[in-house]
């Protein structure tokens, strides 16, 4: 009798707990927009980070209360960009695809400093005396933004340095933000031309650290026709917005800086051309006037003819 009369009991508090959390479920429910669950639908779903928020969840969340654009999420793509534009009620996003471009073509051509044989991390090798190389803005090499990419659109290359498969990468950058030496930049998918350097030291010292360093030694800036191309903080940098791919730039660079890296046939074309615009007309020489007892003229001619040029123009004229 016991036993029943027990079941009895916890049969009618199961059943009024049951009721009091029903209640207390409808009262204190949180109401979801449904627009939430429908962007993030049109997500990757990767859960990559990339976008600066915990999640795609936190993404969508973020895309609905307006703290992010509705482009926020790069791997989803053009076409779901435009899906959540048009459930956010804005108007569909324009632009070209971007894909990630890592700054370094370095690698084996990079001095060392010291064998690094720690964790094989390349913000834990920049902890142990500012990393192995002598390069203070060089790829290391360990793979990093390897293991963020969530794609497979980064891997290691023969060379040592990090390289991006363009067809695989989505631009979500989480291999930028995992980089300690922020050497990944985004870039339009249609451009093929790109300086493979960020080195910002002075060219002599740029030189001693690296074959493939840039020098900021300006020819770049010089070839280019559709001055694309500058030299800041003495490295070049392209604006991509009026770069047209010719590739004149990389056939001039003397250090290889400017990928794609031109062969010798190309660079050795580009010479004569180059020799003919930089040749420049060699002044007149002043006479000297070796005769002491000639003072007058000496200074007849200074000062009628304060430059070499102007004599030489004078002699043609006469």
């Amino acid at each position: 009798m016991n036993i029943v009369y027990a079941i009895v009991v916890l049969g009618v508090l199961g059943a009024l707990f049951g009721l009091v959390l029903s209640v207390a479920s409808k009262i204190f429910e949180v109401k979801k927009d449904p627009r939430e669950e429908a962007i993030l639908s049109h997500l990757a779903g990767a859960n990559c980070g990339g976008c600066g928020y915990p999640g795609c969840a936190g993404c969508a969340a973020a895309i609905l209360a307006g703290e992010a654009p509705v482009t926020a999420c790069a791997p989803a793509g053009a076409e779901n960009a435009a899906a959540i534009a048009q459930i956010m009620g804005q108007e569909a996003p324009t632009g070209e695809r971007q894909v990630a471009f890592v700054r370094c073509n370095g690698g084996t051509n990079a001095k060392k400093r010291f064998e690094y044989v720690g964790v094989k991390d390349c913000l834990s090798a920049t902890k142990v005396a500012a990393g192995p190389l002598e390069c203070a803005f060089g790829c290391l090499g360990f793979g990093s933004c390897v293991a963020a990419c969530k794609f497979g659109a980064m891997s290691i290359g023969p060379n040592g340095t990090a390289v991006v498969d363009p067809d695989k990468c989505t631009a979500c950058m989480a291999c930028a933000s995992a980089c300690p030496r922020k050497l990944i930049v985004s870039v339009p998918a249609s451009k093929k031309v790109h300086v493979a350097c960020a080195n910002q030291d002075k060219g002599k010292v740029a030189m001693s650290v690296c074959s493939n360093s840039c020098i900021g030694c300006g020819l770049c800036q010089k070839e280019c026709k559709f001055d694309a191309i500058h030299v800041v903080n003495g490295v070049a940098v392209i604006d991509y917005d009026k770069c047209k791919g010719c590739k004149l730039c990389t056939k001039v660079c003397p250090r290889d800086a400017i990928l794609p890296i031109a062969t010798a046939e190309e660079k050795e074309k580009s010479r004569p051309s180059r020799r003919l615009r930089l040749k420049r007309p060699r002044p007149l020489l002043r006479p000297r006037l070796l005769n002491p007892r000639l003072p007058l003229l000496s200074n007849f001619y200074e000062k009628k003819f304060p430059r070499s040029s102007d004599l030489g123009n004078f002699f043609i004229a006469i």
